[in-house]
Protein backbone atom coordinates (compact mmCIF):
# COMPACT_ATOMS: atom_id res chain seq x y z
CA UNK A 1 0.00 0.00 0.00
CA UNK A 2 0.73 3.52 -0.91
CA UNK A 3 0.65 5.89 1.93
CA UNK A 4 0.07 9.48 0.74
CA UNK A 5 1.17 12.53 3.38
CA UNK A 6 -0.63 16.17 2.77
CA UNK A 7 1.06 19.04 2.06
CA UNK A 8 0.55 23.03 2.66
CA UNK A 9 -0.86 22.88 -0.81
CA UNK A 10 -3.49 20.19 -0.34
CA UNK A 11 -3.24 19.08 -3.94
CA UNK A 12 0.32 18.04 -3.43
CA UNK A 13 0.85 15.21 -2.15
CA UNK A 14 3.70 12.87 -0.87
CA UNK A 15 3.12 9.02 -1.73
CA UNK A 16 5.31 7.54 0.58
CA UNK A 17 5.57 2.98 -0.76
CA UNK A 18 5.43 0.05 1.42
CA UNK A 19 9.48 -1.02 1.34
CA UNK A 20 9.80 -4.76 2.47
CA UNK A 21 13.13 -5.31 3.51
CA UNK A 22 15.60 -8.46 4.11
CA UNK A 23 18.86 -9.39 4.58
CA UNK A 24 18.41 -9.86 0.50
CA UNK A 25 17.72 -5.93 -0.31
CA UNK A 26 14.43 -4.32 -0.82
CA UNK A 27 11.14 -4.59 -3.03
CA UNK A 28 8.35 -1.73 -3.34
CA UNK A 29 5.18 -1.28 -5.62
CA UNK A 30 6.54 2.27 -7.45
CA UNK A 31 3.37 2.78 -8.71
CA UNK A 32 -0.07 0.93 -9.37
CA UNK A 33 -2.68 3.37 -11.11
CA UNK A 34 -5.68 2.14 -9.42
CA UNK A 35 -4.32 2.73 -5.69
CA UNK A 36 -3.03 5.96 -7.08
CA UNK A 37 -6.23 6.78 -8.27
CA UNK A 38 -8.35 5.16 -5.31
CA UNK A 39 -6.22 7.72 -2.69
CA UNK A 40 -6.04 10.70 -5.08
CA UNK A 41 -9.99 10.57 -5.34
CA UNK A 42 -9.56 11.09 -9.04
CA UNK A 43 -8.72 9.46 -12.39
CA UNK A 44 -5.32 10.50 -13.60
CA UNK A 45 -3.43 8.77 -16.42
CA UNK A 46 0.41 9.00 -17.71
CA UNK A 47 1.63 9.45 -21.29
CA UNK A 48 5.30 10.27 -20.80
CA UNK A 49 7.77 9.37 -18.63
CA UNK A 50 11.13 11.62 -18.69
CA UNK A 51 14.32 10.60 -16.70
CA UNK A 52 17.27 12.90 -16.29
CA UNK A 53 20.75 12.97 -14.25
CA UNK A 54 21.94 15.81 -13.08
CA UNK A 55 25.20 16.84 -11.16
CA UNK A 56 25.17 18.18 -7.62
CA UNK A 57 24.03 21.78 -7.41
CA UNK A 58 22.07 21.91 -10.52
CA UNK A 59 18.51 23.56 -10.12
CA UNK A 60 16.40 22.76 -13.34
CA UNK A 61 13.05 25.08 -12.91
CA UNK A 62 10.45 26.04 -12.49
CA UNK A 63 9.11 24.57 -15.54
CA UNK A 64 5.46 24.42 -16.60
CA UNK A 65 3.36 24.15 -19.94
CA UNK A 66 0.47 26.61 -20.64
CA UNK A 67 -2.65 25.61 -21.44
CA UNK A 68 -4.42 23.27 -22.66
CA UNK A 69 -0.95 21.30 -22.30
CA UNK A 70 -0.72 21.66 -18.59
CA UNK A 71 1.24 18.53 -16.56
CA UNK A 72 0.52 16.76 -13.89
CA UNK A 73 3.70 14.79 -12.55
CA UNK A 74 4.68 12.20 -10.20
CA UNK A 75 8.50 12.54 -9.43
CA UNK A 76 10.66 10.05 -7.74
CA UNK A 77 14.72 9.46 -7.92
CA UNK A 78 16.35 6.57 -7.91
CA UNK A 79 20.05 7.66 -7.35
CA UNK A 80 20.62 11.00 -5.17
CA UNK A 81 19.10 13.10 -3.72
CA UNK A 82 16.93 16.44 -4.33
CA UNK A 83 14.90 19.51 -2.97
CA UNK A 84 11.56 19.10 -5.26
CA UNK A 85 9.52 22.30 -5.56
CA UNK A 86 5.82 22.80 -6.89
CA UNK A 87 4.37 26.45 -7.07
CA UNK A 88 0.61 26.72 -7.70
CA UNK A 89 0.09 28.53 -10.99
CA UNK A 90 -4.12 28.37 -10.52
CA UNK A 91 -5.24 31.74 -10.45
CA UNK A 92 -8.73 30.56 -9.29
CA UNK A 93 -6.95 28.59 -6.04
CA UNK A 94 -6.24 30.05 -2.08
CA UNK A 95 -2.64 28.67 -3.00
CA UNK A 96 -1.93 30.79 -6.02
CA UNK A 97 1.63 31.80 -5.81
CA UNK A 98 2.35 29.22 -2.69
CA UNK A 99 4.86 27.09 -2.56
CA UNK A 100 5.56 23.72 -1.45
CA UNK A 101 9.40 21.55 -1.26
CA UNK A 102 10.28 18.13 -0.29
CA UNK A 103 13.09 16.05 -0.22
CA UNK A 104 13.40 13.34 -2.31
CA UNK A 105 15.84 10.39 -2.75
CA UNK A 106 17.26 7.00 -3.72
CA UNK A 107 17.06 6.20 0.31
CA UNK A 108 13.82 7.66 1.02
CA UNK A 109 11.82 6.09 -1.63
CA UNK A 110 8.97 8.81 -1.53
CA UNK A 111 7.43 10.51 -4.55
CA UNK A 112 6.02 13.72 -5.02
CA UNK A 113 2.68 14.11 -6.77
CA UNK A 114 2.43 17.37 -8.87
CA UNK A 115 -1.10 17.90 -10.36
CA UNK A 116 -1.66 19.95 -13.43
CA UNK A 117 -1.42 24.06 -12.86
CA UNK A 118 1.76 24.17 -10.95
CA UNK A 119 5.44 24.99 -12.11
CA UNK A 120 7.94 22.73 -10.90
CA UNK A 121 11.83 22.38 -10.32
CA UNK A 122 14.25 20.77 -7.88
CA UNK A 123 18.09 20.98 -6.92
CA UNK A 124 20.36 18.60 -7.04
CA UNK A 125 22.44 17.75 -3.37
CA UNK A 126 24.39 14.96 -4.76
CA UNK A 127 26.07 14.16 -8.11
CA UNK A 128 25.15 11.63 -10.52
CA UNK A 129 21.32 12.29 -9.15
CA UNK A 130 18.63 10.89 -11.36
CA UNK A 131 15.08 11.90 -11.39
CA UNK A 132 12.37 10.11 -13.18
CA UNK A 133 9.04 11.53 -13.06
CA UNK A 134 5.47 10.39 -15.10
CA UNK A 135 3.74 13.48 -17.22
CA UNK A 136 -0.04 13.39 -17.41
CA UNK A 137 0.43 15.21 -20.70
CA UNK A 138 3.01 14.95 -23.53
CA UNK A 139 5.69 17.67 -24.33
CA UNK A 140 4.71 20.48 -25.94
CA UNK A 141 8.11 22.79 -26.68
CA UNK A 142 5.66 25.77 -28.00
CA UNK A 143 3.46 25.99 -24.48
CA UNK A 144 6.72 25.74 -22.33
CA UNK A 145 7.40 28.46 -20.37
CA UNK A 146 9.48 28.82 -17.15
CA UNK A 147 9.73 31.26 -13.86
CA UNK A 148 12.50 32.36 -12.01
CA UNK A 149 13.90 30.00 -9.43
CA UNK A 150 14.62 32.76 -7.66
CA UNK A 151 11.65 35.24 -8.12
CA UNK A 152 11.58 37.23 -4.50
CA UNK A 153 7.66 37.61 -4.72
CA UNK A 154 7.82 33.31 -4.65
CA UNK A 155 10.58 33.20 -1.98
CA UNK A 156 11.32 29.57 -2.47
CA UNK A 157 13.52 28.73 0.40
CA UNK A 158 16.23 26.69 -1.40
CA UNK A 159 18.61 24.73 0.21
CA UNK A 160 21.68 25.52 -1.41
CA UNK A 161 24.73 24.64 -1.18
CA UNK A 162 26.23 26.56 -4.11
CA UNK A 163 25.65 28.44 -6.48
CA UNK A 164 23.27 26.92 -8.77
CA UNK A 165 24.15 25.41 -12.00
CA UNK A 166 21.36 26.58 -14.51
CA UNK A 167 20.43 26.31 -18.68
CA UNK A 168 20.51 29.05 -20.76
CA UNK A 169 16.45 28.98 -20.51
CA UNK A 170 16.30 29.11 -16.98
CA UNK A 171 18.67 32.27 -16.90
CA UNK A 172 16.59 33.78 -18.85
CA UNK A 173 12.86 32.82 -16.92
CA UNK A 174 10.23 35.01 -16.31
CA UNK A 175 9.74 36.84 -13.02
CA UNK A 176 6.39 35.60 -11.39
CA UNK A 177 4.91 38.93 -11.51
CA UNK A 178 5.11 38.70 -15.42
CA UNK A 179 3.26 35.36 -15.32
CA UNK A 180 0.74 37.01 -13.06
CA UNK A 181 0.13 40.42 -16.17
CA UNK A 182 0.14 37.29 -18.67
CA UNK A 183 -3.54 35.37 -17.00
Amino acid sequence: MLKIVNTKIPDVKIIEPNVFEDGRGWFFEAFNQKIFNQNLGSSVHFMQDNHSRSEKGVLRGLHYQKSPYEQGKLVRVIFGSIFDVAVDLRPNSETFGHWVGEHLSADNKKQLWIPAGFAHGFYTLMDNTEVLYKATNFYHKDSEASIKWNDAELNILWPLTEQPKLSKKDKESMPFFKFKESL
